[in-house]
């Protein structure tokens, strides 16, 4: 990898605050549309341990969580996460930023963004 990724959508207010932060320090990056371009459940497995698990990468907050049937809602394994992802893509707490070291981090907040990049 030789640039920063940024995944989420297009329409959400978070992924537009880190798309605008990115480009106005100067930092190139490429965004991914994960509803359009479906992640490979690797890449989930990877960003879920590296975020410290499903529950931090899900966004459990969200009105589509909350939609969700309450026995959907308790996941017991990978694969069952992976499952539900894929049906339901916007689980996935945005925007989810990946460095050219290989590093993930999910949501945006200046503070953090300008402790990853400064």
């Amino acid at each position: 990898m030789t640039s920063t990724t940024l995944y989420g959508l297009p329409n959400c207010d978070s992924c537009r605050k880190a798309r605008q932060w990115l480009t106005a320090q100067g930092i190139a990056h490429d965004f991914v549309d994960y509803r359009q371009a479906p992640l490979p459940a690797t890449t989930l497995q990877d960003w879920s341990a590296q975020v410290g698990g499903w529950k931090t990468l899900v966004n459990r907050s969200s009105t589509t969580w909350r939609n969700l049937p309450d026995p959907v809602k308790n996941p017991q394994s990978d694969d069952e996460w992976l499952a539900l992802i894929a049906a339901q893509p916007t689980l996935v707490k945005r925007p989810v930023l990946l460095t050219p070291d290989g590093v993930v981090s999910v949501g945006f907040s200046e503070k953090s963004y300008n402790a990853r990049f400064g």
